[in-house]
């Protein structure tokens, strides 16, 4: 049994109640859930539950102050600089998002940058928050470095995800991708699950490719080299200097416009330091709004009938497998990996929960504990 399936109302519980456990209040604990189990709702697990673990430490070692008010430090009509104060993610990244919409609304375009925040979920949650609303949404985060640039051997950037959502029918367009081959979450999947990586995943400290999950992962948190490659792998002709100008791009608009940690400075310390950057713009500043959706909602359907690929059935616009996989998760259930299951007991047993109220009779005997920290 490599995995449990629970509804995402019991998933949903679990979180809230143990988020509350934490010290935050019920609104805030509904919100982290959010973002969470939107993730996994996605089906993009690496950002789910199995990151409950990465809170927790982050909690536990002070990372993550509880108590954290975020604070408007710049700004003007269209731009804003937060200081996080070293809170949660989601929380101060949700308050970013809602004053650059807030913005958007008066001005047509605003841009808000985080300094001293933590991990946020996925990127694409913020984005959303802005299509939702009827405006275009980017989203995007440095992290502790796991990017080795092109011709390095150490880590120097985050995976730097940059998320993208616009309007549009009968699905919104919705982009959200690290500059990074891969994120350091399916590396640790991976790593639970005992499988090599993938040949042009990840380098050791050297510089080499590397299909050794847990080497890489334990040589990131000791800052011993090596890391994840770029989008495009680890050279040139195969495009790698673009994943890693991609990075760049990410960092600008999160550490160097907030005066913030760039993500090789992060995560040391004793101090997370994460950078956010958001922006929301109003597609009525370039005229007709409907009209404007109408066309990119013709494009998208354009895209979607174009001819296919010999034996390939369809062609997806972005965002079309997530509302698809989020259907079929709220109906059928999501599937845990029991290796995360076994680090929600743990949290059970930290926080003085009854795992079997919330998770049910596990038989742990396939897990394994987590073989880094």
């Amino acid at each position: 049994m490599n995995s449990i399936r629970y509804s995402y109302e019991q998933l949903k519980k679990f979180c809230v109640d143990a988020f509350l456990k934490f010290g935050f209040s019920g609104d805030e604990a509904n919100k982290i859930t959010d973002v969470l189990l939107l993730s996994d709702l996605y089906g993009i697990e690496s950002h789910g539950m199995q990151r409950l673990v990465r809170y927790h430490k982050g909690i536990e070692k002070g990372l993550i102050h509880v108590d954290a008010k975020p604070e408007i430090i710049f700004e003007t009509p269209v731009s804003a600089v937060i200081d996080g104060h070293d809170g949660m993610g989601q929380l101060i990244s949700i308050d970013a998002m809602n004053l650059a919409i807030s913005k958007a609304k008066k001005s047509g375009i605003a841009i808000v940058s985080v300094k001293n925040s933590n991990h946020f979920g996925i990127a694409g949650y913020y984005a959303k928050m802005a299509c939702d609303a009827g405006l275009i949404g980017f989203s995007m985060t440095n992290s502790e470095a796991i990017m080795v640039p092109t011709y390095s051997k150490l880590a120097m950037l985050g995976s730097n995800p940059i998320a993208i959502s616009m309007p549009a029918e009968p699905y919104p367009f919705f982009f959200d991708s690290s500059t990074t081959v891969v994120t350091r979450g399916k590396l640790e999947i991976y790593n639970k699950l005992s499988k090599p990586l993938p040949e042009g995943w990840a380098l050791d400290e050297n510089g080499n490719a590397c299909t050794d999950a847990q080497r890489v992962l334990k040589n990131i948190v000791g800052k011993a080299g090596g890391g994840i490659m770029p989008l495009g792998g680890n050279t040139e002709q195969l495009g790698g200097h673009k994943g890693y100008g991609y990075g760049m791009i990410c960092e600008i608009f999160c550490s160097i416009f907030s005066g913030g940690l760039t993500s090789n400075h992060t995560h040391l310390n004793g101090k997370g330091g994460t950078c956010h950057g958001f922006m929301a713009i109003n597609p009525e500043i370039f005229g007709d709004k409907e009209a404007m959706k109408e066309r990119f909602s013709t494009f998208l359907q354009e895209l979607r009938d174009a001819p296919k690929a010999e034996g390939q059935p369809r062609i997806y616009t972005h965002g079309e497998k997530e509302i698809f996989a989020f259907g079929d998760r709220m109906k059928n259930g999501i599937d845990v990996n029991i290796n995360t299951v076994m680090e929600m007991k743990n949290l059970c047993d930290y926080l003085n929960m009854d795992s079997v109220e919330y998770l049910g009779d596990v038989d742990f005997s396939a897990a394994k504990e987590s073989s880094y920290k």
